[in-house]
């Protein structure tokens, strides 16, 4: 307060030096080979190690309206022919493809007769972009156009093109669209939430501003830690929503404290400083406590936690920052005129600080205790009012016994997506053909006789087991010591069917074949194998992270709150809220009864991801409330009132806030429920759900109810003036000092 003009100054430089600073050192990105573990990258470290490329693989599905006698008159077709040749000269003009296969002999095309389907119906034309995998998508356009063109030109036939690249560019072009869309309806949603709450434009202006900086300076940041920590697109979104979230809270909970306190007649400088050893307290306690928990991902070691680990502990710790320092200073600095541009139906604080004085001087000179309202009936039989709220949460938990995850693949896009439906098309047409597996095999020559002879032996074996399938291509890498066979798979690629192909394919068809060679090794990559793998590795991982983040949670409120019972039962109440929201996920999003009301289909399973995500995101953020209630529970009995009293007195001092705070949360979090691929849906029903379900039925009833229960065991009273009797000497302190209050307000 003293030296706001630098507080203000210093952040506002910090913040332009940060944004400069970060964009001349560049952001590190996780490339496609970060993502695999396990045998998967063992088999992508191999083929990297070896000279092969990775282009992404695109097909050009041509189909008869009814199909043929047999496979000769597929090919036979004098209009299907021109169609094959139209396409394979048009994308060969691009300049932008290679690896041309075809069913029939073209020039500059590999023949191959396996791309006929067994409808006797559809034939493939298979290429490979040209250059980075990573970059394929900015470039396949003109290919694109090029099959859009042929498909013109013969409307008898449907030419429609899928692949990795197309994919990629229909993903991009919609999650673009999306999340640009949620960006324009998640700023404007919570300034108006803030309005409503502030009633003036400037004080709802504050909290916003806050947390914008804070995530601008943390991406500064990141491009530092990005050398250690490398990041993606997804990290960067996540930062956003945590950045928001926190930065609007904390900003939230200390102005409106500032605002009680010169509503109930505090000087400026008084108000600041009950504000600054109360909320800002909170605020920090709840900011370590969100930074530790999203910190427990780094233990998952997957490279995609780890970027977002590493931006959100960032821009959560410059929220805090913040918080501490340029917030007090601007409160500081405006003074009364925050409440500028106020509403002209919303009262002033002051007005509403005199009613409620009044009203209190009322009650006293006429003896009447306050009304106890519905919470205060609650809380005199807190012991049924935890066993019935606790039971139906727990009702709500059980679900997610049944909860089941994969990795998000092509049914993670909606299914009005043209793209969806050319990929439908090409599975019912050419079985796993969109979802290969890749066995990388190993040896001093792949191409010696044994080997070639096991290779064989592989192939056969595979597709006579009936979930795998021709074409199996194999190519030999230039130093003849690596072997690549992709082999199409049953399946969408991250479902039960493909996941029992790839276990078939590593447990009974590599040890029959390869396995029979102890000189060579064999291991399995692709799209299925890298979700199998991810899986297991989460998997493993998940039950230290929790532990990691449910011991430093516990510690951090024991040294805040300094009591060990409390501490407890706030991680508890977490992790209810938490296991609610898993139920509900598995309730809306394994089965399909939401599907028409969300719009999209379920792909009976949640994103590999998502659990370990919102348990997180939702144990930091939940913390929020946790602390801030529990803050004003702790100041109402350290004056002196019973431990029902103070918890009565502490949730509704705290309600307003916590709530405000929470339907900003909901309302921000909902909109990702709209969004396009059904990943964002399951993360935006599963935070919005839990914070509500936090905020509502936990903070307001149950906490209440547990911390009546836990009584003077909280935090005991010590002998003296705090000890027997204690309770009712401190009571009738704060009784007299309320008094005086009033009595100093009438004589100004």
């Amino acid at each position: 307060m003293r030296h706001r003009r630098l507080a203000i100054g210093g952040w506002l430089l910090g913040v332009v030096l940060l944004t400069v600073l970060g964009s001349l050192v560049g952001t590190h990105t996780l490339k496609d080979s970060d993502y695999s573990v396990g045998e998967d990258g063992r088999a992508q470290r191999t083929l990297a190690d070896h000279g092969f490329a990775t282009p992404a693989s695109e097909s050009v599905l041509i189909q008869r309206p009814q199909p043929a006698a047999d496979r000769t008159a597929v090919l036979a077709d004098a209009d299907l022919r021109a169609a094959i040749g139209d396409v394979s000269a048009r994308i060969t003009e691009t300049g932008e493809v290679d690896g041309l296969r075809a069913p029939i002999p073209l020039p500059g095309a590999e023949t191959d007769p396996n791309l006929v389907s067994t409808d006797l119906r559809s034939v493939l034309v298979t290429f490979e972009m040209r250059g980075d995998e990573e970059t394929a998508a900015d470039r396949i356009e003109p290919v694109l156009a090029a099959v859009d063109a042929a498909a013109r030109e013969h409307p008898g036939l449907l030419v429609e093109q899928v692949g990795e690249a197309s994919a990629d560019k229909a993903l991009g072009d919609t999650v673009g669209k999306d999340f640009k869309r949620a960006e324009l309806l998640a700023i404007p949603l919570t300034l108006g939430i803030l309005l409503a709450v502030f009633g003036a434009v400037v004080a709802a202006l504050i909290p916003v501003a806050l947390a914008l900086t804070a995530f601008v300076a943390a991406l500064g940041v990141v491009a530092f830690t990005s050398r250690l920590l490398p990041t993606d697109e997804t990290a960067t979104s996540v930062m956003l929503l945590i950045g928001l979230a926190v930065g609007v809270d904390y900003a939230l909970f200390y102005v409106r404290r500032e605002r009680e306190e010169r509503a109930a007649g505090r000087s400026p400088r008084e108000a600041l400083e009950i504000a600054a050893d109360t909320s800002g307290h909170a605020v920090l306690v709840s900011g370590l406590t969100v930074a530790v928990s999203m910190a427990g991902l780094l233990i998952t070691g997957l490279s995609v936690f780890s970027g977002i680990a590493g931006g959100t502990v960032v821009v959560v710790l410059i929220a805090v920052l913040g918080s501490l320092t340029v917030l007090p200073a601007v409160l500081s600095a405006l003074g009364d005129r925050v409440e500028l541009l106020r509403l002209p139906w919303h009262r002033r604080p002051e007005q509403r600080g005199r009613r409620a004085r009044a009203q209190a001087h009322a009650q006293a000179q006429a003896q009447e205790p306050a009304r106890p309202g519905i919470m205060g009936h609650l809380l005199r039989h807190p012991g049924p009012v935890a066993v019935v709220t606790g039971g139906l949460l727990i009702a709500l938990a059980v679900p997610a016994l049944g909860l089941r995850t994969s990795e998000p693949g092509m049914d993670d896009l909606p299914d009005d997506l043209p793209i969806m439906q050319s990929y439908d098309r090409v599975q019912d047409a050419f079985p796993g053909e969109q979802t290969a597996a890749v066995v990388v095999v190993s040896a001093d020559d792949v191409r010696s006789p044994d080997v070639s002879a096991a290779l064989d032996g592989l192939r056969r074996l595979a597709v006579d087991s009936g979930v795998m399938f021709e074409p199996v291509t194999t190519e030999i890498s230039a130093d003849g010591e690596v072997a690549k066979v992709a082999i199409p798979i049953a399946g969408s690629g991250t479902d039960e069917e493909s996941q029992q192909a790839l276990t078939r394919l590593r447990e009974e068809v590599i040890p029959a074949s390869i396995g029979t060679l102890s000189t060579v090794t064999a291991d399995v990559t692709g799209w299925t194998a890298g979700s199998v793998d991810f899986n297991e590795q989460l998997n493993g991982r998940t039950p230290l992270v929790i532990g990691f983040v449910l011991v430093l949670a516990f510690l951090l409120l024991l040294a805040a709150f300094r009591s060990a019972i409390v501490a407890a039962a706030a991680v508890a109440l977490n992790l209810l809220s938490v296991a609610a929201a898993y139920g509900l996920l598995v309730v809306v999003f394994q089965h399909h009864w939401a599907d028409g009301l969300l719009g999209y289909t379920s792909t009976g399973a949640i994103t590999n991801w998502l659990p370990l995500m919102l348990f997180v995101i939702l144990f930091g953020l939940s913390m929020d409330y946790q602390v801030f209630v529990l803050s004003r529970v702790r100041e109402a009995y350290d004056s002196g009132l019973p431990m029902r009293e103070a918890v009565l007195t502490g949730v509704r001092r705290s309600a307003g806030v916590v709530t405000s705070a929470a339907v900003i949360m909901v309302a921000v979090f909902s909109i990702f429920a709209t969004l396009s691929q059904v990943s964002m849906k399951q993360l935006g029903v599963g935070l919005g759900a839990a914070i509500l379900l936090d905020a509502t039925v936990i903070r307001v009833i149950l906490m209440p109810a547990v911390l009546t229960l836990i009584g003077d065991r909280a935090w005991p009273r010590q002998a003296g003036p705090g000890g027997p009797g204690g309770a009712e000497r401190g009571a009738d302190t704060a009784d007299t000092a309320t008094t005086e209050l009033l009595a100093a307000t009438d004589r100004r």
